[in-house]
């Protein structure tokens, strides 16, 4: 799982909106994000200007990470490689094949020697790697959380990624119709009862955190330990994990909403790192699709047997709405 999948509590945090944008832009762009039904505050539960603009920044870092050109309504293809060479091009006859007319027939040959990848272009067909020119060699993957090569070829954008031990293509398209049909991120009205304090239970030093993903690979993240809130007249308890990449707490939780108006799998959010008497605050308004709500090019974990609350959070995401025909 690696960027833009997650979104963090600190928006700042690479984001491609300046954290000190002016007050009349941030609520400008709200008032684009209010033209979603329901992305408003509710009656009563009106935020102050503050918290407006505070909201419409997170969700500017947000759609940016769904439907900006390397966003997940972006992707168009995951090649999973086999040892030994692969062809690849837009013709039916290669063994990776990309989409027609957006690439070259024949775009080359990819080498697999365990974890390591080689690409060798087609004589006469232009390749770029991370925006310089490329002749043919080595490609850097996503293992270990490492910044992967980038290699551009006619439309498209090509990445290697590495999950427990599979490599694959990861096939971007700025024109792919999932993204220029892009329908927006429907959401539940902002309201102050989903901002609730949290106490952190620290887990043990170097525990960590299994997850199962929809590929069938596992991962295993650093576990910060189980946060523990009042909601809705009870106590609930939540795993989370240490986001390294994000500097914060991660979750993946479920609700009693899953298929009933919010993504079946459940969803992610972010919670600023514990005080020194491990507090911190779990705002529900920011709970987000998972990548795998947008595309089935995704890896996405699933979420903890433990982690799904007994009730309705209706606040955050709602399902998203695919464009006719995907």
């Amino acid at each position: 799982m690696k960027p833009p999948s997650r979104i963090p509590s600190n928006v700042a945090a690479g984001s491609f909106v300046a954290a000190t944008w002016p007050l009349r832009a941030l609520l400008g762009l709200l008032g684009l994000l209010a033209m979603i039904p329901g992305c408003t505050s509710g009656p009563g539960m009106a935020a102050s200007e503050a918290e407006e603009a505070d909201w419409a920044r997170w969700r500017a870092v947000r759609l940016e990470s769904v439907a900006g050109t390397d966003g997940w309504a972006s992707l168009v293809g995951l090649h999973w490689l086999p040892e030994g060479a692969s062809t690849s091009g837009s013709r039916p006859d290669q063994a990776l094949v990309f989409p027609a007319g957006r690439a070259p027939g024949v775009v080359g040959v990819w080498h697999r020697r365990g974890g390591e990848v080689r690409f060798e272009p087609s004589p006469g067909v232009p390749v770029l790697r991370n925006g310089q020119p490329f002749d043919g060699g080595p490609v850097a993957t996503d293992a270990r959380g490492a910044r992967p090569d980038t290699l551009s070829v006619g439309g498209l954008r090509i990445s290697v990624i590495d999950r427990d031990g599979r490599l694959g293509l990861r096939v971007r398209d700025s024109l792919a119709p999932t993204r220029t049909g892009f329908t927006g991120l429907p959401c539940f009205g902002w309201s102050r009862r989903w901002v609730v304090p949290a106490r952190l239970e620290p887990a043990a030093p170097g525990a960590t955190l299994g997850l199962a993903t929809v590929i069938g690979t596992r991962e295993s993240l650093p576990l910060a330990g189980t946060l523990v809130f009042e909601l809705e007249g009870a106590t609930h308890r939540l795993q989370a994990a240490v986001d390294t990449e994000t500097d914060d707490l991660f979750v993946l939780f479920g609700d009693t909403t899953n298929g009933r108006g919010t993504y079946a799998a459940g969803r992610f959010l972010h919670a600023p790192k514990p005080d020194g008497s491990d507090w911190t605050t779990l705002d529900f308004n920011r709970a987000y699709n998972p990548p795998c709500a947008f595309t089935p090019f995704a890896t996405c974990p699933r979420t903890p047997p433990g982690n799904h609350l007994p009730l309705a959070v209706r606040a955050g995401e709602r399902r998203y709405r695919h464009p006719a025909g995907h």
